[in-house]
């Protein structure tokens, strides 16, 4: 496991490919202000595919394929909230998917299900017609019809709570489905427009486990009696960890090439094992294990040489050679000691060889994933409720050099994601990254000395109500106190107080006023290193709200075709190069002389608590997040790096919000406006005192993103939608709660033979296509 993806919860999406879980986390007006024939270009390209593709008639008729997965199945019911990436690779093979995405993560028209679909009508009511293919029918031979569609709305409107669903996205906005003109067309009427039509009923579950709650609760949980995919489910194994997928006896359309699909769960530490040993023939695997594979396919050119890579092999000949000696040494006792190592080390050696010898008949096929990895600031209390300090820390990373850090060694592309809501290469992408601006030491060392964050502040004492400063006397033994905490390194890095944070007025940011915070005591840190100098801050003491409002009308002039002069005026004040808000005020002087020297304010360091799995597969993880505690170090912001178990990252950190600065990904959609959208929805308070924040655990939101989201799920234009979209991440960017970092590498391991599987990048697996290669094409071993 080598990466960490944050679970959907409640909004759970079929697009949203589900990446497995701890398997391994601005704005330019020239640029942004609106469309152009360029726009085209700044989609990026998506990445390629990576799957040995091949025509049907290349393929070999039957055979079984053992594809790894990371946990048996939850449960088969995808709408379920325990629903996992196993479910959906189940139900994408054996159940209708109306929809299906392509190699540049587009939805296209799966012709196995349907003729057409289409709107038909605008007003009053938006209304859908689909046209279903009259070969599809289920596994016992009904027709797949309005029937269907119907239990399945009604499960997962939201209305009847007797149905344990996950979401009802979408399925709330339908006002009636019925039959069309005959029994193959099936009329969707909506209460208000849904731009996100195409993707419901996906996938399609018949009546029967949709018709009842007991059905949908339970009885779709461990089986599905009817089908009606290219494959069926044949057995699942609790024992052996397997799920047995065969050929659809009923299946109208081509015909899958392999007789079974064992889906088998080894997690991902025991997979380089499990492919050694055969078991296996196409399985995710993280960077190490991808080593591995491509030294042993270097390794079997060598031509019975010793191994180039692996144990002993970096041996060199004076230390074989004193090994030999003290093995045959005079003192018996270390000879014997000296032996028993030679023969440990000899055993190694052969079951390393021996390994990579059954390796050499795999490759690696990488491509990137539709998701990627952010460095996620928690705006709920301490300094990060200050917007500046967000903007400080974003403006300290170099993104480019994180991205190749873990990208640049697997020979994939390594651009930053410039957009939180579609990825490049998709019709939603434009990189609105420059609304937070680029890598800027300066600039982001003068935000933090406008968020009060100095030098001297570490030597400050805090003001007494009515802002009179403490006495030393009164502040321990005439002050001897705190000064013995500075100079022992024992000072406290608790955060600000939330009312610091109030005090900002901040009328478009999510409040916290009142609520109950969890993690609030936030332990002590480590040593504040403090600056040789002195900052000296020269703004007046409104430059904060200055700020705060340059924020707003530069956003608005880039996503609001109706800006007023003034902001326009305020916009081309930052022609220069960025965003006004993405800037300290003028006149804020940046700490230079003082770089790198630990921060303050009323006697506080600025620490933050950064948070990281510790399980053996997220060491991509903390190599990024060491390089970032460095970035951050160099503007004075000092972290303290927590490693805690992978069991407990989400659960007891990042859904409770007991962290700072924490790494995880996101996945992307092609329906960001409905997937994306618990993602970065403004926390509201609930009637107990806690804080709503679905999926938002950065906590930072603001109205007018939520406005924007709302906006775009009823806008059936797809260009102005993707307006809308672009606008609402620009916002995101200004936030500067959320920083994406890369897209998260994909690399699976495949059995040379395995032909249209591996790294499918954007696009989703055609089951009845996989297979292996005819003989006469098959390469030799």
């Amino acid at each position: 496991m080598s990466q960490v993806e944050a679970p959907r919860g409640r909004t759970c999406s079929r697009r949203l490919r589900p990446v497995a879980l701890l398997a391994s986390g601005v704005l330019v007006l020239p640029v942004l202000a609106g469309c152009s024939s360029g726009e085209e270009q700044s989609r990026g390209n998506p990445p390629a595919q990576d799957i040995s593709p091949a025509d049907r008639e290349l393929v070999a008729d039957g055979g079984t394929l053992r594809w790894a997965v990371d946990t048996m199945p939850a449960t088969l019911n995808s709408f379920q909230a325990d629903a996992d990436a196993t479910t959906g690779r189940i139900a994408g093979a054996v159940l209708p998917a109306l929809f299906t995405l392509d190699a540049e993560g587009r939805p296209q028209r799966n012709p196995d299900y349907l003729e057409s679909a289409e709107i038909v009508e605008r007003e009053p009511k938006q209304v859908v017609l689909y046209k279903l293919n009259q070969q599809a029918v289920w596994s016992d031979g009904r027709e797949i019809g309005a029937p269907d569609f119907l239990a399945q709305w009604r499960a997962l409107s939201g209305k009847d709570s007797s149905y344990w669903t996950a979401r009802n996205a979408g399925y709330d906005r339908i006002q009636k489905v019925e039959r069309g003109a005959n029994d193959l067309e099936v009329k969707v009427t909506f209460t208000k427009p849904y731009a996100d039509w195409q993707s419901l009923f996906t996938p399609l579950y018949p009546k029967d486990v949709t018709g009842t709650p007991a059905a949908f609760n339970d009885g779709a949980r461990t089986k599905l009696k009817v089908t009606a995919g290219p494959f069926r489910i044949s057995k699942i194994d609790q024992k052996a960890d397997t799920t047995t997928l065969v050929r659809n006896p009923r299946w109208w359309g081509d015909r899958p090439k392999l007789d079974e699909l064992v889906l088998s769960a080894v997690p991902r530490e025991k997979r380089v094992a499990a492919l050694a040993a055969g078991s296996l023939d196409l399985a995710a695997v993280d960077p190490s294990a991808a080593e591995r594979i491509a030294y042993a396919v270097k390794d079997a050119g060598r031509g019975g040489r010793p191994l180039a890579y692996g144990p002993g092999a970096a041996r060199t000949p004076s230390a074989a050679l004193k090994s030999w000696a003290m093995a045959h040494g005079s003192d018996e006792e270390l000879a014997e000691v000296a032996q028993q190592a030679r023969k440990r080390a000899a055993e190694a050696e052969k079951k390393y060889a021996q390994e990579q010898s059954a390796l050499s008949k795999y490759e690696v096929r990488k491509s990137l994933e539709p998701a990627y990895t952010q460095l996620a600031l928690n705006g709920e209390s301490g300094p990060l409720a200050d917007d500046r300090v967000r903007r400080a820390i974003a403006r300290a990373l170099n993104r480019k050099e994180l991205a190749e850090t873990v990208l640049t060694p697997l020979g994939l592309p390594a651009e930053p994601p410039g957009n939180h809501l579609a990825l490049a290469g998709q019709a939603a992408y434009t990189d609105n990254s420059a609304a937070l601006g680029e890598q800027d030491t300066q600039e982001a060392q003068a935000l933090l000395a406008d968020a009060g964050w100095t030098p001297e502040g570490l030597r400050e004492e805090p003001a007494k109500a009515g802002g009179e400063a403490a006495k030393p006397e009164e502040n321990g033994k005439d002050g001897k106190e705190e000064d013995k905490k500075k100079t022992t390194g024992k000072a406290s890095a608790e955060p600000s107080s939330r009312a610091s944070a109030a005090s900002q007025n901040k009328k478009d940011a999510a409040s916290d006023d009142g609520l109950y915070i969890v993690g609030d005591d936030k332990p002590a840190a480590r040593d504040p290193r403090s600056g040789s100098r002195v900052t000296h801050v020269l703004a007046p003491a409104p430059g904060a709200a200055l700020q705060r409002v340059a924020v707003q009308r530069q956003a608005a002039s880039l996503t609001d075709d109706g800006a007023g002069p003034a902001d326009r005026a305020a916009g081309k004040a930052e022609d220069k190069g960025g965003m006004a808000g993405a800037y300290a005020p003028r006149g804020t002087a940046a700490p230079g002389a003082a770089a790198g020297g630990a921060l303050g304010k009323d006697g506080k360091p600025l620490s933050l608590r950064f948070v990281l799995p510790s399980g053996a597969g997220s060491e991509v993880l903390r190599t990024v997040g060491d390089k970032i505690a460095q970035m951050l170090d160099r503007v004075g912001v000092r972290t303290e790096i927590i490693k805690v178990d992978d069991a407990s990252f989400f659960k007891d950190h990042i859904a409770s919000g007991d962290y700072d600065l924490a790494l995880y990904s996101w996945p992307s959609s092609p329906f960001p406006a409905t997937d994306a959208r618990p993602i970065y929805a403004k926390p509201k308070p609930a009637s107990d005192g806690s804080l709503l924040v679905e999926q938002n655990y950065t906590r930072v939101g603001t109205d007018y993103i939520d406005q924007l989201f709302t906006q775009a799920a009823g806008e059936l234009d797809a260009d102005a939608a993707r307006d809308l979209m672009r606008r609402a991440d620009a916002r995101i960017w200004a936030a500067a709660g959320s920083v994406p970092l890369y897209q998260r590498p994909e690399l699976v391991a495949a059995r040379k033979q395995v032909v249209n599987a591996g790294a499918f990048g954007f696009g989703e697996p055609r089951y009845q296509d996989i297979g292996f290669k005819t003989a006469a094409t098959a390469p030799k071993q």
